[in-house]
């Protein structure tokens, strides 16, 4: 993977997002700014399908979840995907401090949540859910590499379904979780209440998980392949304490 190095983020590769869709790629970013917020500077209009074909982004749309989080002083909004017939991947911050989670699929479908559990090393959490999901989409064997197409699936804002598309500008050593490694970063547009989203590659397969942004539209995803060995490590996710109001 190549690393981001240099200054500041050149303003030109930061507006490429994308239109750099003719195989060339913009120079490489700089060091990644410390003024990361999850997900909270609105992106312009999503693509039709991103990088996807029909068929791929029917399957990303049946997998994509709404998540409302009710807590005791707070209300928030959150998206994720599913994992298997009744297991769903998100962010820790998405479900953090929950009173409530509440789930609804494409279809208009509200799905009960049973219990969250988070992992500490990254900002990533798994919800069981009681009634089944609708889909459930492969995880890729690999971490991509800097220039492969990607597209975001998410509910941004609370709010209908969006599909956003850019490409893989390098990796990065993670700004908010310093032990784990790196993360990647991509130009793909996210919004509020994109953090969750699945970031799918050209096949529909999942190759990571938004969690971040910066000021600069750097949009920052937990690679596959940390979440396989995350996934792999009973003892990587705990269960997610809720609010005592």
């Amino acid at each position: 993977m190549t690393p981001v190095r240099g200054g500041r983020l050149a303003a030109a590769a930061v507006a490429v997002l994308a239109a750099a869709g003719c195989g060339i790629l913009p120079p490489q970013p700089g060091p990644v700014p410390t003024d990361l917020v999850p997900s909270s500077v609105p992106g312009p209009a999503p693509t039709a399908t991103g990088n996807l074909s029909p068929d791929g982004f029917d399957v990303a749309q049946r997998m994509a979840v709404r998540i409302r989080n009710v807590g005791c002083n707070s209300l928030s909004t959150g998206s994720g995907f599913a994992l298997d017939a009744t297991t769903l991947i998100t962010n820790r911050h998405v479900v953090a401090d929950s009173a409530d989670l509440q789930l609804s699929t494409y279809d208009g479908r509200d799905i009960a949540a049973t219990a969250a559990s988070t992992a500490a090393l990254a900002d990533l959490a798994i919800v069981r859910t009681v009634d089944e999901l609708p889909a459930f989409p492969e995880l890729a064997e690999a971490d991509p590499q800097p220039g492969d197409a990607v597209t975001v699936v998410g509910y941004p804002q609370g709010g209908q379904l969006t599909v956003t598309s850019g490409r893989v500008m390098g990796a990065t050593t993670d700004p908010l979780n310093e032990n784990l490694g790196e993360v990647l970063v991509t130009d793909a547009p996210v919004e509020p209440g994109s953090s969750g989203s699945a970031v799918l590659d050209t096949q529909g397969r999942v190759i990571g998980v938004v969690y971040a942004k910066n000021a600069d539209d750097m949009s920052f995803i937990v690679p596959v392949g940390t979440l396989r060995e995350m996934l792999a490590d009973e003892s990587a996710f705990t269960p997610s304490p809720t609010c005592s109001g």
